[in-house]
């Protein structure tokens, strides 16, 4: 780390100019070359996937496709003959304008069931052929632009489906960013110092975002996975700079000339970062175990901010720094204290001694909120949010209540029945038998008469009498297949597929509880091994991978009480409660453990620092704490408005891992790791670095800096928090 600080300083033109030059280049790259987004929820194996893909096969294109609904209500009634004729008329428009798209109307008399029993809501559906998400979002412009064509007293005309709702008017990165530079200003106190992180981040991001982009062209993208990334590398991207320059600023106050000031910021801080950087790396490759391909690309695209990220924090930032000298503190505010690190006056040196003379009631008091907040996770229902989630304004909630006010919950979310029916008669006899059988089965309220679709296929809805989200609705999916399908259909011909909605939520929830403790399981393997040989003892690798899990606990609890019991869901602009995004899990737990262990790094690496320097465990704890406490509230509160910014777009999914993100680097940063780490490291004493004696082959990997030689004392220090150095 001395080398590659030396390098960047005394070659900073050249560092740069290089980064720039990277940057522009791969964004060029990515303007001639990226390939399109694609969201592709694709579940290899299940037999919602199994179904469509026999449609595919079968050439049945516009079942394969996005599904979307014209919903309408007229106080005259839907077969008013204005009302008619103006909704035929925006029928034939939408096929006529949008390519490979089909129009299943209320008027046609074999789709009766389509209009309410009263006759004042009705509903069209609207099937696209398979096409790119970019296509998508233009089609969905042009109905909208359609329908704002239709002038009918008392016809009321929604949209239903994904596509068409609304988009936020402002970037929720640009929020966190605002954020951030205030938060930094009152950290640093000094324009130039507050300008460092902030600069480094977007060059990180930005390279980051730009390698995305041509990642298109190989793997399957989704849609949101840029802000997932932006998201990421904003956070850890400024904290990790966050630390450097405090460091360097902190060698220059400490008397040491410019180019020692960087070379002390990068061995100490630098080797902290690029340790953090690399277990957020560990966690996001854990994500390969769920063996999903959609989350394989954002697993990849995360990796990439990340490192992008982390590169610039140790190569640009020291260049960067070369150029400011000693005039980092230059435009400095009011209130800039004169001095960065040890202040035995300061708050958090009087808080490392207050934790220490009273290390019971801090346990108690951190862990009992955590096990607390984490109680709600027994209920946690995985799902995926529909438009009933949305804001009442928003034109899929308008017509999704719509649906329900008319027909009933269960016609937001119909199964689709697909049977193929080799043997001809014999097959579609069994067919008719199992719709029959459907009818009267429990949870049912409806079922569609078959028709005959593509090559020796049947298709057939099934209305649930429940909402796509309730519990009932899993619970009648599991029947059908363990059921009823048995019950009429005992060889194998005709072969029965569920798909659609509510079977789709099914498989996915049943894949993620399956293959989620491997994934898991893999992770903490792997960080407590890495983390025995930075730190040379089990138990200070197994308190942190037990208190990072505490953290994640508590976090998914809390998601509980907000998304799926409601619980203060209108202060963040949710339209309704309900089950937990299936694949926020595994996301939020690559993320969210990475970020954790950061926290963890950056204090014991400098309480270890401090051991080495001084041979003081306790002065050392104090000083550790005293020294990292101020930046990592200041690092933790940036992060929890980057991530908090995503709270205010309008796609629950961002809000649900904005959310979490944000919530569980507050309590991670404040609860854990200035609370609950340092009263267990106290009450544990000289167990905190035992390491068995079949372990002492392990490599010496260092994080904090090498240290400094000191005269040998007789009396060895008091073994407490810090007991011997981490």
């Amino acid at each position: 780390m001395k080398s590659l600080a030396k390098f960047c300083y005394r070659r900073r033109r050249f560092v740069v100019l290089g980064w720039i030059a990277l940057l522009v280049g791969t964004m060029a790259l990515s303007v001639a070359f990226a390939g399109e987004f694609k969201t592709e929820f694709k579940l290899p194996g299940s037999e919602s996937q199994q179904a469509i893909d026999l449609l595919q096969e079968r050439g049945i294109q516009e079942r394969t496709g996005f599904f979307g609904q014209v919903v309408f209500q007229a106080e005259q009634g839907a077969r008013d003959a204005q009302v008619q004729a103006a909704m035929e008329q925006f029928f034939a428009d939408i096929e006529s304008s949008v390519s490979e798209v089909e129009v299943v109307s209320p008027y046609a008399p074999e789709n009766a069931h389509q209009i309410s029993e009263d006759g004042t809501i009705a509903y069209a559906e609207i099937n696209f052929g398979d096409r790119l998400g970019a296509e998508y979002t233009e089609d969905a412009k042009t109905i909208k632009d359609l329908r704002a064509a239709i002038d009918v007293d008392g016809l009321q005309v929604e949209l239903g489906g994904f596509i068409f709702a609304a988009q936020p008017d402002f970037s929720s990165e640009l929020v966190g960013i605002l954020a951030a530079v205030i938060i930094l200003l009152i950290a640093f106190g000094s324009l130039l110092a507050m300008g460092l992180p902030i600069l480094t981040a977007l060059f990180g991001v930005g390279t980051g975002a730009a390698a995305i982009g041509l990642m298109t062209n190989v793997l399957d993208v989704p849609e949101f996975t840029t802000a997932v990334a932006a998201m990421i590398g904003i956070g850890v991207g400024i904290d990790y700079a966050l630390l450097v320059v405090t460091r360097y600023r902190q060698g220059l106050h400490d008397g040491l000339d410019p180019e020692e000031s960087v070379t002390l910021a990068l061995d100490t801080s630098g080797r902290a970062v690029l340790f953090a950087g690399l277990t957020v790396v560990i966690a996001l490759f854990g994500m390969f175990a769920m063996n999903l391909e959609f989350m394989r690309s954002i697993s990849i695209s995360a990796i990439l901010a990340v490192l992008f990220t982390m590169t610039a924090a140790l190569t640009l930032l020291p260049a960067l720094l070369g150029f400011c000298g000693r005039n980092i503190d230059r435009f400095g505010l009011p209130h800039r204290k004169v001095a960065e690190g040890k202040d035995t006056s300061g708050f958090w040196y009087r808080w490392s001694r207050l934790i220490q003379n009273h290390p019971w009631p801090a346990f108690i008091l951190s862990a009992g909120i955590l096990v607390a907040l984490a109680l709600p996770v027994f209920w946690l229902r995985l799902g995926f949010g529909d438009a009933g989630n949305f804001p009442e304004s928003d034109t899929t909630r308008k017509s999704f209540d719509l649906i329900a006010l008319g027909f009933g919950p269960g016609y937001n979310g119909p199964i689709l029945v697909v049977a193929d029916t080799p043997n001809g008669e014999a097959d579609e006899e069994l067919v008719s038998e199992l719709s029959a059988a459907l009818e009267n089965t429990v949870g049912v309220a409806s079922v569609t008469q078959p028709n005959t679709a593509g090559d020796n296929l049947l298709l057939f809805n099934v209305y649930p009498d429940s909402a796509p989200q309730d519990r009932e609705t899993t619970e009648l999916v599991h029947r059908i297949r363990n059921e009823v399908i048995p019950s009429v259909i005992d060889g194998e011909s005709p072969e029965i597929f569920l798909t659609g909605d509510g079977p789709f939520v099914v498989d996915f929830a049943d894949y993620i509880r399956q293959y989620f403790p491997i994934f898991v399981g893999s992770v903490l393997v792997l960080s407590f091994l890495l983390l025995t040989v930075v730190f040379k003892s089990i138990v200070v690798s197994a308190k942190a991978v037990v208190m990072n899990m505490l953290t994640l606990l508590a976090t998914f609890g809390t998601l509980v009480l907000v998304f799926q019991w409601g619980v203060g869901d209108n202060l963040i602009g949710l339209g309704r409660e309900g089950p937990i995004e299936a694949w926020a899990p595994m996301m939020l737990f690559a993320i969210i453990f990475g970020l954790s262990m950061d926290y963890e790094v950056f204090l014991l690496t400098r309480v270890r620092e401090e051991y080495d320097r001084t041979g003081d465990n306790k002065q050392a704890v104090a000083d550790g704490l005293a020294a990292t406490g101020r930046v990592i509230t200041a690092a933790a509160a940036i992060m929890v408005c980057v991530f908090g910014a995503f709270v205010l777009g309008e796609g629950r999914d961002l809000k649900l891992l904005g959310f979490g993100l944000a919530f569980a680097i507050f309590i991670d940063a404040t609860l854990v790791r200035l609370m609950l780490v340092p009263s267990t490291m106290e009450l544990l004493g000289k167990w905190n670095w035992y390491l068995p004696s079949w372990l002492h082959w392990l490599p010496d990997l260092r994080v904090e800096a090498e240290p400094t030689p000191r005269p040998r004392t007789s009396d060895l220090p008091e073994p407490g928090i810090g007991g011997g150095g981490d």
